[in-house]
């Protein structure tokens, strides 16, 4: 999770274990017995999500139109909260509005601990919800988790190095990517540390860029579980472009290990890169190397093969739940609806998120690496939404496998998406 920096900490999986409760039922199923003029709602949210001052804000604003009731406001980490989180979905009292990583989602719906909140999603500013994350808030056809916030991907570049390369707009389309990369090459390549694009050979996040640019996808729903599709045709052509820009970027990264080994925002910082795949956040990471590079570096979506459509991105963020047990679930449905009002989407979005509940995006326009994010993130998309998801990303992935088999050669693409397609086929497929 810490990889994807505080902006997307949610991103990332945890493996879950079982919790024995009983499922949720059809309909809304929380618990309507709010107190109505005592009690306290405890509210776990996330490290590094939401700024003090907008809870600040908000909770006096909750406090003030719910006479007696009072916050209780714990702020969790990411480290252990697994077993925190596990524990307290399955007891009698858990708190009443939790954050959790929108890959968490499903699979504590399947454990029947969150509350199913179907036929409450208008009162969540439901029409305005960011439509990626939102799937990841859905489980058999209902829904559990409210949309939170969300980062994602894009392109941040050396401005400087893109002038005095001529390149005189920002790439657009596949091709011109490539052509870019080209020219940025003939420039600076006789210095043999310049990388014209830093790209670790187990990006998979950004592979799922390319797959679904082609109309694939890594898994399809079949019922209630999933069966791999990384071995279609689509997802192949996606592959083989992965290899083709890894091939043309002049990388020096390594081919098995993700963009967090080693980190790839100390190498953007140290000078010698002119581009990065990364959330806007990395920027900030870079400038502890060299606090120039902000000024020097712009930002543009990850280009589609077609002109004036830029490829889909993963959304990476979080949901906001309610749990099944909870005692308070009236007033915890008052404190989301509040959260999602366009009030506190603002605040959320000035402080560098997309916001889950509001399309109106315009308080990133300040920042131009924050105002490209959110203009991808209106074409993004999720992981599938298997409960047993997490298993795939806190194992042994096999697309991570799959990435590092094919650049280095060890298999061909016929047999390392076929390879691939098995594994997750016995993660997801049951």
């Amino acid at each position: 999770m810490k990889r994807w920096l505080k902006m997307a900490a949610g991103a990332a999986a945890i493996t879950l274990a079982t919790a024995g409760c009983a499922g949720s039922g059809s309909g809304d199923s929380t618990n309507s017995s709010a107190p109505a003029s005592n009690g306290t709602l405890t509210v776990w949210l996330m490290t590094g999500t939401a700024p003090e001052a907008l809870t600040n804000s908000l909770h006096k604003e909750f406090e003030d139109a719910h006479p007696g009731v009072k916050v209780k406001y714990e702020i969790q980490q990411w480290n252990g909260i697994q077993q925190k989180l596990t524990t307290a979905l399955a007891s009698d009292n858990p708190p009443d509005v939790i954050e959790l990583g929108n890959t968490q989602t499903p699979a504590f719906a399947n454990q029947g601990v969150l509350a199913d909140l179907s036929s409450s999603v208008k009162d969540f500013n439901g029409d305005q919800w960011l439509q990626g994350l939102k799937a990841s808030g859905e489980f058999d056809g209902k829904t559990y988790g409210v949309p939170f916030y969300a980062a994602n991907r894009e392109v941040i570049y050396r401005k400087d190095m893109f002038e005095q390369a001529g390149i005189t707009a920002t790439p657009k389309t596949r091709a011109e990517w490539l052509d870019a990369i080209t020219k940025l090459k003939a420039k600076f390549g006789s210095d043999p540390e310049f990388q014209a694009l830093y790209q670790p050979g187990q990006n998979w996040y950004e592979l799922l860029s390319f797959i679904w640019d082609e109309g694939g996808d890594i898994a399809q729903a079949n019922g209630k579980s999933f069966k791999a599709t990384l071995d279609s045709p689509q997802a192949k052509a996606g592959l083989e472009f992965y290899k083709q820009l890894t091939d043309a970027s002049g990388t020096k990264a390594p081919k098995d290990a993700d963009e967090a080994t080693p980190q790839q925002a100390g190498i953007y910082g140290a000078g010698k890169v002119a581009m990065m795949i990364a959330v806007p956040g990395e920027a900030d990471t870079a400038a502890k190397t060299d606090p120039s590079i902000k000024e020097k570096s712009g930002a543009f979506p990850i280009p589609g093969k077609t002109a004036g459509k830029s490829a889909p991105v993963f959304l990476g963020g979080s949901n906001l739940v309610i749990p099944t047990n909870s005692k308070n679930a009236a007033a915890a449905k008052d404190y989301v609806k509040l959260f999602s009002t366009p009030k506190y989407q603002t605040e959320l979005a000035k402080a560098g998120y997309v916001p889950g509940t509001s399309t109106d995006v315009s308080a990133l326009d300040a920042n131009p690496l924050t105002k490209v994010m959110a203009e991808a993130s209106k074409n993004g998309r999720a992981v599938p939404t298997s409960p047993k998801w997490g298993d795939v990303e806190s194992g042994q992935n096999p697309i991570k496998d799959m990435l590092t088999a094919y650049l280095t050669g060890t298999k061909t693409l016929d047999q390392a998406t076929a390879d691939a397609n098995a594994a997750l086929d016995k993660l997801i497929g049951g």
